[in-house]
């Protein structure tokens, strides 16, 4: 026990320490404190995208959801959320360019520039936080669960001491520390899932046996539906969907676009992303998998266990201790640039309405890092329900906004009635849905609701336009090279392989084929969204010469 706790504690100390080497001022500007005064390059904003990204839910969710229901979660995780990087080219370049303009520094801000509407901007940041808020939760609750199975520390207890190193060095450096804290410890993540596959694998005699066993004992975890049966060919496309239009609206994730050092930068980003969702959601769900070779009868939330308990049972006390700072590590860099969004939200967009200043003492950010982390922290005290379910609920909240953000950007001309009409229509169609009240034919709740979004928002729109010629798009719409964008499109149709379905083998290395299926759909994806940015590249090259043979004819 004395070698887990000094181990966790070393890597305590290694992020406060990281943490405080890259603070900020306590005077900082609010630019300074919440985007790291937009300067990131390739690799930190990689890693700070994919950190965030990866939370407690990727690590323990994920796995927990592995264990129950098998590999069939693995495209959806893996392919899902990779294809999701096609919204940085189709979102972020145009969210970093119209946030320099205006100078925006929170999501409600770049949502006022360009409606030109206080309500609207006040509807779309009090959405932000209610369904961030409850995802907030999920990080302490895991690191109480992961604490509580490593060193039988009160699940509460570990919660709150994740909560307090968190705010300590959030609250400190903001986003230039958690930028770099999360880098260090996404890789340690990479690293340490990777090494918690071999131990798993290892102990039950090899990759190949490990899952020749598995296969055997429960053959519905190697297909689809999964041995619930719960992914139907509906929810399954539910689920694709649902990463695609929620993802980029998550406030952590579209605040990061504003923190790019250029367009450029947001495009490489997009073309590393695939890869990485590809390799380290696997990991987790194998894990999953095979944790029934240990732990057959695991049900509901105790699934969300299942990797600290296979962890705990195949290695040494320091291994154990190591391979859970790998979970902590990822819910610690989702938790804190949570923390410092919605900190920007309360300090930029909410208290300028009650006390009527548009400027504040810069500590004020600080302080709603603290009380945020304590509303969080009250949350995971009452364990609502498992990891995912409460992150699709939260998920299909923020989707609500993504008509609001791709018509703003897109369209020349836009209405602030429509923009609000379609959010309000859209949760509405939600709390409808989960009281019951709204059908959703099979489908995950964020399809009827999101085409709800989208058909209220277009429709007040074309009613608005009625005189004109309704939609009318902005001027790059026409260069867009619209063909690589179909041929992606095409490929989410690909990923409804319903001709494989209920179909177990082949099986080639422990794995179904229908895996490796999935793995090139995304090698696929990086090929084409390539082919998106260098038209971009080369105009951006003609640009440059043409500036410096004006500079020399002058």
């Amino acid at each position: 026990m004395g070698v887990k706790i000094a181990v966790l504690a070393g890597y305590f100390l290694l992020v406060l320490v990281v943490g405080f080497l890259a603070r900020t001022r306590w005077s900082a500007s609010p630019e300074t404190y919440f985007l790291a005064d937009r300067k990131f390059g390739t690799l930190v904003l990689l890693a700070t995208m994919a950190a965030t990204n990866f939370s407690a839910f990727t690590v323990f969710g994920t796995s927990g959801a592995g264990y129950r229901d098998g590999y069939a979660f693995f495209p959806i995780m893996g392919f899902g959320t990779g294809f999701m990087a096609l919204s940085f080219w189709l979102l972020g370049r145009k969210i970093w360019r119209a946030g320099r303009e205006s100078g925006s520094v929170t999501p409600p801000e770049l949502i006022r520039h360009i409606y030109k509407s206080q309500p609207l901007s006040t509807l779309f940041c009090v959405v932000m936080i209610v369904f961030t808020i409850p995802y907030l939760a999920l990080q302490p609750m895991a690191a109480g669960y992961a604490l509580e199975e490593l060193i039988g520390l009160p699940y509460f207890g570990g919660a709150a001491i994740i909560t307090g190193i968190i705010c300590l060095y959030t609250i400190r450096g903001g986003l230039r520390a958690v930028a770099w804290t999360d880098l260090f410890q996404g890789v340690l993540m990479l690293v340490l899932l990777l090494a918690s596959l071999l131990l798993v694998t290892g102990y039950h005699g090899g990759f190949l046996a490990a899952h020749q066993k598995a296969l055997a004992a429960e053959p519905g975890l190697f297909s689809r539906p999964g041995p619930r049966g719960f992914y139907t060919p509906a929810i399954w496309f539910s689920f694709m969907m649902l990463w695609f239009f929620c993802d980029p609206m998550f406030p952590q994730l579209f605040q990061r676009f504003f923190s790019a050092k250029s367009e450029r930068t947001i495009g490489r980003m997009m073309l590393f992303y695939p890869l990485i969702c590809t390799v380290v959601f696997f990991m987790p769900i194998a894990i999953g998998v095979l944790g029934h070779l240990s732990f057959p009868d695991l049900a509901g939330k105790e699934a969300d266990r299942i990797l600290p308990m296979m962890i705990t049972l195949v290695s040494g006390d320091a291994m154990a201790a190591l391979v859970m700072a790998c979970g902590l590590a990822a819910l610690m860099s989702t938790m804190d640039s949570q923390l410092l969004t919605l900190s920007s939200l309360f300090t930029r967009d909410i208290l300028p309405l009650a006390s009527r200043r548009t400027e504040h003492p810069p500590y004020l950010g600080r302080l709603f890092v603290i009380l945020l982390a304590l509303c969080g922290l009250g949350l995971a005290y009452l364990q609502p329900d498992t990891i995912l379910n409460i992150a699709t609920q939260t998920f299909t909240g923020l989707t609500v906004l993504f008509p609001t953000v791709f018509f703003g950007l897109y369209l020349k001309k836009v209405h602030a009635r429509a923009a609000m009409a379609s959010i309000l229509a859209g949760e509405g169609a939600l709390v409808a849905a989960t009281l019951g009240y709204l059908p959703t034919f099979g489908f995950l709740p964020v399809v009827p609701v999101l085409a709800i979004t989208i058909a209220v928002y277009a429709g007040l729109h074309l009613a608005l336009e009625a005189k004109t010629r309704g939609f009318a798009w902005t001027a790059d719409v026409a260069s867009a090279p619209w063909v690589r964008i179909a041929a992606l499109f095409a490929l989410f149709l690909l990923s409804m392989d319903l001709w494989a379905w209920g179909k177990t083998g082949p099986v080639k290395a422990g794995l179904p084929l229908w895996i490796g299926y999935f793995v090139a759909l995304s090698a696929v994806q990086t090929w084409l969204m390539a082919g998106l940015i260098r038209p971009r590249k080369e105009a951006m090259a003609e640009t440059g010469k043409k500036e410096r043979l004006t500079g020399k004819a002058a």
